[in-house]
């Protein structure tokens, strides 16, 4: 868990959470001066918003409440993780994802 420098586009790092158009906002907003909180923030975003995505089509197929709930759950327990390291200003990973989307969305932010 890293610690990042205070800077006035460190607001982006929690927009980066709020759909995944505040992700595409925060990224381009994000490319003219480099901010490596926001840069952060925006790959693990992007990559949450992404599974959910592609994991979501799947448990629909489920015609199951319990199995929808947990999966509603669990993502929402990681995006408020991911919100409260923004807060924080932190870089801290999402568990057990956070090192796979960081390596995944290396490009973005560099």
């Amino acid at each position: 868990m890293k610690k990042a420098t205070g800077s006035k586009n460190d607001s982006l790092a929690i927009v980066a959470y709020i759909t995944l158009i505040g992700t595409l906002i925060a990224f381009f907003m994000n490319r003219d001066e480099r901010n490596l909180l926001v840069s952060f923030h925006v790959r693990q975003a992007l990559g949450l918003w992404l599974l959910q995505m592609a994991l979501g089509y799947f448990i629909g197929a489920f015609d199951s409440w319990m199995i929808s709930t947990s999966f509603w759950i669990f993502f929402i327990v990681l995006f408020l993780y991911g919100i409260f390291g923004a807060l924080a200003k932190k870089m801290n990973e999402v568990p057990v994802l956070g090192p796979f989307f960081q390596k995944l969305f290396s490009s973005i932010g560099q």
